[in-house]
Formats: C-alpha cells, structure tokens, sequence
C-alpha cells in the first residue's frame, strides 16, 4: 500500500471514556465550547462541544474545572468534537484559596505542556495536587508547599529536572550552611560566582529542603517560591500567568 492508492489505514479518529479534567473553556460560535482538555492517555486535547451553552445541554454542567470525567471524542486535527462527558466524582473541589491555587496549575499546564504528549506519572500527580488543594483549612504555607511540589514535577516531566542537590559544575554536594547562587540552564554554584545573570542568590539549606519537599522553615518557604519563579518565568518564554497575578499580592505563594 501507498499514499497514492488510498489505501492507507485512516488515523485513529475516535477516543472514548478517556479520564481527564477540563483546563480551561472558553466560548465558540454562538452556543458552543472550545475546551482544553488534561487526560491520562492523550495529554492535552483541545475540544469543542457543540451546544453546550444550550440551557439544556447535557454537556453545560459537566465540562468544568477540577471535575473528574470520562470523555469521548472524534475527529483529527487540533480540534476535536466532544460527543459525552461523564462525571466521575470522588475529588472535592477546591474552594476560595484552594482554587484559585487550582486555576494557576490548569494555566501553568496550558502554557508549558504539549499538545497530545501524554504524561501519565504527571496526572496522577495533578489529582494528588487538587485533592490536596480541596482539605479544608490549609494555611498559606500549606498552600505554598502544595504549588512547589507540583511546579518541580511539572518541571521534571518536561525534562527540566532542577539540580538542587549538588553543585551545577563540579558536582559537589550542597551544604546546608553555605551560601550558592542559581543560574538558570545550570544549576547551584558557590557564591563567588554571584555576578552571572540570570541568577539569585539562595541558601543551601534551601535548595536542601526543596529537593526534599521540606517546607517549613519560612526563609525555605520565601526562596523557593521566589526560585521557581524565575525558572518556570524562563520556560514560559515571556508569556503571562494571569492566575499568579491574582495571587502575587499573597506572598506566601
């Protein structure tokens, strides 16, 4: 068989009862979705649901943040045709701070992950990272620890693990009561290399306590966010995350 002949076998055009969440909607023509889709065997999928603006679209409910689904669609292209989506239940949603923490995941995927490149261990990590986003009474800090996990892991799916453990150079392993600086697309060095840019000057006890999710201290808490800043600025290549603008004034985050 060739091209020529026409022969060939057709791209697989539908997925059905595939587990995933919805990213983010946003409407298209008059009475339907476009939505980003995160699904454990597919990855990001873009979908449109015909009518699901319809008051009585039985699509209208169920294609929302932070709800577990099975979702069958067709089609090829980027843009595929949602058919059903079925409520899984079994995760809390997040509320007031828990989601607003949600919505920053869901736009940091967005932005930094591929179009159908699944990432399984990644997913499961993302339930882990609503569930635990969804227990009543976390505080700030607690908050803060949950974004960190989930910022290294996202990272580390990516292929940009981060060094935290030993120096970028030499190898050598960091001190807890030393002081480095880290410098993007490398890693940890001794202070004494302060004047390369981009780079902020960290705690080696930091970068300790990030490799082993270890929150507690506060100057851990205020250098780590401030360092995962900077690398996941670097990979967003410039573009924005609204939803960390509307936590930037909590500087626990």
């Amino acid at each position: 068989m060739n091209a020529r002949s026409g022969n060939l076998a057709p791209e697989r055009s539908r997925v059905d009862n595939a587990a995933g969440f919805v990213l983010h909607s946003y409407p298209f023509r008059e009475t339907s979705l476009i939505v980003e889709t995160w699904t454990r065997a597919h990855g990001r999928v873009a979908l449109v649901a015909r009518g699901a603006r319809r008051p009585r679209s039985q699509l209208r409910g169920l294609v929302q943040a932070f709800t577990p689904l099975l979702l069958s669609w067709a089609g090829k292209g980027e843009l595929r045709t949602l058919h059903r989506a079925e409520w899984q239940g079994g995760l809390a949603l997040p509320q007031g701070m828990g989601l607003l923490c949600g919505f920053y995941i869901n736009e940091l995927m967005l932005k930094l992950l591929a179009r159908e490149d699944p990432h399984e261990n990644l997913f499961v990590d993302y339930q882990a990272a609503l569930q635990a986003l969804a227990v009543p009474a976390v505080t700030p800090a607690g908050f803060a620890a949950i974004l960190r996990r989930f910022e290294k892991r996202l990272l580390a799916e990516l292929g940009y693990a981060q060094p935290f453990e030993h120096e970028a150079d030499s190898g050598t392993a960091i001190e807890a009561e030393r002081e480095y600086v880290y410098v993007l697309e490398r890693g940890a060095l001794p202070q004494k290399l302060a004047g390369m840019q981009p780079a902020m000057a960290i705690r080696g006890k930091t970068l300790l306590d990030l490799a082993a999710d270890d929150y507690r201290d506060p100057t851990t808490l205020t250098q780590s966010k401030q360092l995962m800043r900077l690398i996941i600025n670097h990979h967003l290549g410039g573009q924005t995350l609204h939803a960390r603008e509307l936590l930037k004034d909590l500087q626990q985050l």
